[in-house]
């Protein structure tokens, strides 16, 4: 190899580590702004009390309230495993 080659590797080499080291400090900061929302509360007229729902890895506040907006959803157990569907509204949880 000649020298302008191996600093031509070297210059690619940094470019793809920055870039991994990159885009992980951004899926951290964004797993820990995930972690650091809480709890999502949510209340329905046809639901007694307030619904509390930790979000799990892959879901949001904003998720989970279309998931219990949508009247063909199923198989989550949020508020109980309630079937109500339609009418729900994110709350404080204070």
């Amino acid at each position: 190899m000649t020298r302008r080659c191996c600093v031509t590797v070297v210059l690619v080499v940094a470019a793809v580590a920055g870039s991994i080291a990159a885009a992980t400090a951004r899926h951290t900061a964004a797993g820990v702004t995930a972690e650091a929302t809480g709890p999502c509360c949510f209340t329905n007229p046809r639901y007694t009390g307030v619904c509390q729902v930790t979000p799990a890895e892959d879901e949001s506040c904003g998720s989970i309230l279309a998931y219990l907006n949508n009247p063909s959803s199923s198989g989550k157990g949020y508020c109980g495993g309630t079937s109500i569907r339609g009418g729900w509204q994110e709350v404080s949880c204070e």
